[in-house]
């Protein structure tokens, strides 16, 4: 199984495949996995974690079918090889209250789905620079 730099957790196809182009416009190296359910992306990491080996980042939507992204957060942080990894909740919801889970439940960061290909790209980038270039790493 290859392990991907960014492992992303979407279950809107549309927005799944915008995340990929964007992705390749922010570093054509960059290997994205996606995964649309919490249950499948639980099943991955736990395959990852008995591979020793972990994604760099991890990109969770907070809205999925089955296992929420709060619940699949939850059980990120309770697989030790993985509780270090930096998940970030990655939402349309700008509710306050989401926002107080997702920390209080271990997530690095919250992000709002930013509107536009063209803002997307630009939040990536962010995202790739601090994560990838200026973050220093435990792992």
């Amino acid at each position: 199984m290859n392990t991907p730099d960014i492992f992303y957790v979407e279950d809107d196809e549309d927005y799944a495949f915008f995340m990929q182009s964007a992705i390749q416009e922010v570093g054509d190296t960059l290997n994205l996995a996606i995964v649309e359910d919490g249950a499948k992306a639980l099943m991955k990491l736990q395959q990852f974690a008995a591979q020793k080996t972990k994604p760099r980042l991890i990109l969770l939507d907070l809205n999925l079918p089955g296992l929420s992204g709060l619940d699949l957060l939850k059980f990120i942080r309770d697989i030790p090889y993985l509780k270090s990894t930096p998940v970030i909740l990655f939402s349309t919801s700008d509710n306050p209250d989401d926002v107080k889970a997702s920390i209080e439940f271990g997530a690095n960061a919250y992000l709002t789905k930013p509107n536009g290909y063209d803002n997307l790209v630009k939040c990536l980038h962010s995202v790739h620079n601090f994560w990838f270039n200026q973050h220093l790493r435990m792992n």
